[in-house]
């Protein structure tokens, strides 16, 4: 009897794990496929490749520390997405001896509504779109500049959707702005994505 009850209530309790287990697997089944990862697509070059002088410090008739910033676009945005901050930075340059690096372009609050930027964003601290800008230069993009006797230099694109808004505004050092705008984001991070080049001047 005993054996019996015992027989009886293993395989009522299997019976509901498998009624459990089809629960899950309908509700996972009712969600669909997880949504593509959000993408950065910089046509003006390669992901890895070489940036073109045209985009640099180097190129004729650019003043130093400046530059024609590329046209850029991206996809697959989820949802809840409410601002974009976009950081690029050289990766191989230490600052003041610190874990620093060149800040070449911050710019945050790029509306939730954006599918990318044009080439040559113009200067200005705080752009028509509501955005916000700053560099090593100051308030517009700085161009990559890698000495021509050194190592290319990687320079990574990195853009961020948030689920706010930020309330920063610019200071007058751009790494100053740049902590206070990585300290904002956090917890606020929906995806991001990376795109990257390589660049060192010319010989002359």
């Amino acid at each position: 009897m005993r054996l019996l009850l015992f027989s009886t209530l293993a395989v009522s309790v299997n019976l509901l794990l498998s009624a459990q287990d089809v629960g899950r697997g309908g509700q996972l089944a009712g969600r669909g496929p997880a949504p593509p990862a959000m993408t950065l697509t910089i046509p003006g070059f390669p992901d890895g490749g070489q940036i073109p002088v045209k985009f640099s410090q180097a190129a004729p008739g650019v003043a130093v520390g400046e530059g024609t910033s590329p046209a850029m676009s991206w996809a697959n945005v989820p949802a809840g997405t409410q601002s974009f901050f976009l950081h690029m930075h050289d990766m191989d340059l230490a600052r003041n001896k610190t874990t620093d690096d060149q800040a070449h372009w911050v710019l945050w609050n790029i509306p939730a509504t954006a599918t990318g930027l044009p080439e040559g964003v113009p200067k200005g601290s705080q752009l028509p779109d509501g955005s916000y800008q700053i560099s090593a230069t100051g308030p517009m993009y700085r161009g990559p500049g890698a000495g021509a006797n050194g190592p290319f230099h990687h320079y990574v694109f990195e853009l961020y959707a948030l689920d706010t808004k930020l309330d920063v505004k610019p200071s007058a050092d751009a790494f100053e702005a740049r902590a206070n705008v990585m300290k904002a984001i956090q917890g606020h991070i929906l995806a991001k994505a990376v795109y990257g080049g390589l660049f060192r001047r010319p010989q002359q």
